[in-house]
């Protein structure tokens, strides 16, 4: 279902930002501050020796960037179309899976990473998708997960006529829930981290909750008028790691 879908978009939209990021220059992707961002916050969770699985690489553009800092990548997507290249370095393995079981042998990963990726899987699917992630991981391994927070959303293309995403989101979270998920799928340790471009630092989960209760007792208006204004918008921004 999942491939289906997003190949139909890639396919049927050609100017979306996905497909222009693929022709990034070495010189552009050293400059965008998106990419360099995730890679920033991703360098203190790999080492030389880690396997690095993506989920969701879309572009590949990250994986490629990592595997520069690792043994071994693996990355995976719904969308033959979005990650359809043929300059994947040597040691990336590109793997196109049905968005719910993760195809890779257990206990083989290291560092499992998703980037506004658990937004897009429908809510049926979540639990299913994270044990599976689980399973892969090896003891001492962790995922790391980055998704829009629902306080300050919706964030797909629904922000301009609903409260609640109703496009290509299926279920935007909030911390309490997302860590949630994380600890009915198994990870033992969970933590937070708040920041902006590639400065990141842990945070109590406590603090990132209460500020979310307090938003919410907001009207919908007010709340997404501060949530999405910096600095909130960069405190509200998931950024959470499960350890197995």
């Amino acid at each position: 279902m999942y491939g289906q879908v997003y190949n139909e978009l890639y396919t049927q939209v050609k100017d979306h930002p996905l497909l222009q990021r693929k022709a990034l220059s070495a010189e552009q992707l050293q400059r965008h501050q998106g990419i360099q961002s995730q890679l920033r916050f991703l360098r203190r969770f790999v080492k030389p020796v880690s396997v690095f699985l993506e989920i969701g690489a879309g572009s590949c553009l990250v994986s490629m960037e990592v595997a520069k800092k690792v043994k071994r990548v693996i990355a995976v997507d719904v969308s033959e179309e979005i990650t359809r290249r043929n300059d994947l370095p040597p040691n990336v393995e590109l793997r196109i899976f049905d968005g719910v079981e993760v195809p890779v042998e257990e206990g083989t990963v290291d560092v499992v990473y998703s980037h506004q990726v658990m937004e897009h899987i429908h809510p049926d699917d979540a639990l299913e998708q994270l044990r599976s992630i689980h399973r892969s991981v090896v003891p001492g391994g962790a995922y790391v997960c980055v998704v829009p927070n629902r306080i300050s959303g919706p964030h797909d293309i629904s922000r301009h006529f609903d409260e609640v995403a109703t496009g290509f989101h299926m279920k935007e979270y909030t911390t309490t829930e997302l860590a949630s998920l994380l600890r009915s799928s198994g990870f033992r340790k969970i933590r937070s981290y708040v920041g902006a471009k590639g400065h990141y630092f842990a945070v109590p989960q406590l603090f990132l909750i209460a500020l979310e209760k307090l938003l919410d007792t907001m009207p919908f208006r007010l709340r997404t008028n501060i949530g999405r204004r910096v600095p909130m918008r960069q405190l509200l921004e998931i950024r959470m790691v499960g350890w197995k």
